[in-house]
């Protein structure tokens, strides 16, 4: 067993995913062991052929694929299937690490057993300060807005925009670098893998505070992760955003809170006629079953591909 198992997902993005790899094998001291698994989510053949050829030969590295694109949460729980480690990072292939995460966090978690899942601070490809951590999208967030809510109770909400020198507890962390005790990342059944993108974080650090874990922002921790590139937007990735955001409502915060939320939006959106091809979304009864999720078909590739 080695102490970090770093879980990346490809699609479409190999030169990103190669460079985040040299990241980790780079910034990575002596002193902590750790593997590196790469799942790559059913990319075009060129892209994958590009990750296959140019992969490590080296034994802390594996490369799998799956046969269809099973989302953010499916691909990273088939990576972790293969992971023998006490810690596990599921790190965004458009990141890497500006110094030794994985030695950093590794000595933070064996000294705070409270802990389920930290992560690190997070500057994007400008050297500038992006948002490590956020508050529960709940009713008051949506009604005052997160500045409202930091400005009031800071001790609740502490500030996102600024950088912080010491580790602080927070709600959810970025799904950009999500480092957890591998243990308590089991005993929460991990990924949803309903959820094929968008929310997975507040799910996940939800479940663990239910248990008893906190969720943490390390700051010494840093990496850089390139803005929007793992995902891009469109019309359907907006749709699944907010089928996810209402599915993970609906599943841990109760049934009023959840119908609240969807009046609020469903008026919000009425307001604002560029959004009116997401009212359809909000109306939907069974979020998941409209899911990207269920819309994925195998790829068919040439003969010797």
């Amino acid at each position: 067993m080695v102490d970090v198992a770093v879980i990346l997902i490809n699609y479409n993005a190999s030169e990103f995913t190669l460079k985040c790899i040299a990241s980790i094998m780079e910034k990575t001291g002596s002193g902590v062991s750790y593997q590196i698994i790469v799942t790559d989510n059913d990319s075009e053949f060129r892209d994958y052929e590009n990750l296959r050829d140019n992969f490590p030969q080296d034994p802390h590295c594996t490369l799998l694929r799956s046969d269809i694109n099973t989302g953010f949460g499916g691909g990273n729980m088939y990576g972790a299937e293969h992971s023998n480690a006490r810690y596990v990072l599921f790190l965004n292939n458009d990141a890497l690490l500006i110094n030794d995460c994985l030695s950093i966090l590794t000595n933070y978690m064996d000294q705070h057993p409270e802990v389920g899942v930290c992560t690190a601070q997070n500057y994007d490809e400008h050297d500038r300060l992006v948002p490590s951590f956020d508050h529960n999208k709940g009713f008051r967030r949506l009604l005052f807005g997160r500045g409202f809510l930091e400005k009031t109770n800071s001790k609740r909400y502490p500030k996102r925009k600024i950088e912080y020198k010491e580790p602080i507890t927070v709600d959810w962390v970025n799904g950009a670098f999500l480092f957890f005790r591998k243990d308590a990342f089991e005993t929460i059944g991990g990924f949803d893998t309903k959820i094929f993108l968008y929310w997975e974080e507040m799910d996940l650090c939800h479940r663990l505070r239910n248990l008893g874990f906190t969720t943490v922002l390390v700051p010494e921790a840093r990496i850089l992760h390139y803005q929007g590139v793992s995902i891009g937007k469109s019309k359907e990735i907006n749709k699944e955003a907010y089928r996810s955001y209402l599915y993970v409502t609906r599943k841990n915060f109760g049934f009023l809170k959840f119908l609240f939320i969807k009046i609020y939006l469903f008026i919000v959106l009425l307001l604002k006629p560029k959004k009116w091809y997401l009212l359809s979304t909000i109306l939907e009864s069974g979020y998941m079953k409209n899911s990207l999720r269920e819309k994925q078909k195998q790829r068919k590739y040439q003969a010797g591909s």
